[in-house]
């Protein structure tokens, strides 16, 4: 059994046919995603394999990232695996625990806690990953039948498949940005959303300059009077799921437009037209928690599942201490 932790040592058909074959593969931890988190200035991603014989056998990307000026960062310093690991059913537990071991070992010194952020099931090798110090969090998701658009506008309930009925018949337009000014337009109204309502960092618009750029991703916008009143940075692993991992909508100035359900929609429709038969919301909430964005998310006729999250502390009292730094700036703001 050998770990790899450079990205030039994973075989790279070897890293595409598990993503092929693997049962909780995410477009989060392609190839490009690893050079997608490389070319952000703000983002140093990670890669740790594990082969056997030669063959890879399991396969984690992520990325480190802190937010701020240097108390922030130092109390925000995460290490993110979006989506999860990547496994098969071939993958053994002796596998898996010396991959996640490497993982946490290799990561403690860099970051205040790894956070894996599931949106398959990973509930066979929950134990492992138990065993390991990563701790299971309940958390919830959507996902969406779109084999499709038959489907799709089935599934929708009467409010929302009226509200893009009027909101398409009044006038505006799903495309896909075409300029860096769609890109910026739709940036204003996100972190405007960020800033009022979500109040969690959001990454600096060359994010969403470079992820336009990718093969598997883009900018999709909300058009009305020529000007963008909505959008989604959207990402979609071929022919298996598409991915919200951005929306947002200025439902207050245009409430008869429906922006931000226009938006979702234009990803939906974009999943389906891709011929990619799951959409992905990209979470939900935590259970048991009153959650707006989930009966938004609701309403589009998706499944509600709990993926859950694996959470590592590697530095308890700084974790504790942040968390609260973090709450206490958030509701200053």
């Amino acid at each position: 059994m050998k770990i790899l932790t450079q990205y030039s040592d994973i075989p790279t058909e070897q890293w595409d046919s598990l993503i092929q074959n693997s049962p909780v593969s995410s477009w989060f931890q392609t190839r490009e995603a690893y050079n997608f988190f490389d070319s952000i200035s703000f983002m140093e991603p990670f890669v740790f394999g594990v082969t056997e014989n030669g063959t890879l056998m399991c396969l984690t990307v992520g990325y480190l990232q802190g937010d701020g000026g240097w108390l922030k960062r130092r109390l925000s310093r995460r290490a993110i695996i979006v989506g999860g690991p990547l496994l098969t059913d071939q993958t053994t537990k002796k596998q898996l625990s010396v991959m996640l071991s490497s993982l946490r070992d290799n990561l403690r010194g860099r970051c205040i806690y790894i956070e894996s952020r599931n949106l398959n099931d990973y509930s066979p090798w929950k134990s492992i990953f138990e065993k390991k110090g990563f701790s299971y969090q309940p958390h919830l998701n959507f996902h969406l039948d779109t084999t499709s658009m038959d489907v799709v506008n089935n599934n929708l309930s009467r409010t929302r498949k009226r509200h893009i009925h009027v909101g398409l018949r009044d006038g505006a337009t799903l495309e896909t940005a075409s300029t860096k000014s769609d890109i910026d337009e739709f940036y204003s109204i996100l972190n405007e959303l960020y800033q009022k309502k979500v109040k969690k960092p959001l990454p600096p618009a060359e994010f969403f300059y470079k992820l336009h750029q990718l093969d598997s991703a883009k900018i999709l916008v909300v058009r009305y009077n020529s000007h963008v009143i909505g959008g989604m940075a959207y990402v979609c692993l071929n022919k298996k799921v598409g991915y919200e991992w951005y929306v947002c909508g200025k439902d207050e100035d245009f409430k008869n437009i429906y922006p931000s359900e226009l938006a979702t929609y234009a990803g939906i429709q974009a999943t389906a037209n891709s011929d990619c038969p799951r959409f992905d919301f990209m979470g939900a909430g935590k259970p048991n928690v009153e959650y707006g964005v989930r009966n938004f998310k609701a309403l589009f006729g998706g499944t509600l599942v709990e993926h859950g999250r694996f959470l590592h502390t590697c530095h308890p009292f700084i974790y504790n201490a942040g968390k609260l730094f973090l709450e206490i700036i958030a509701n200053i703001q």
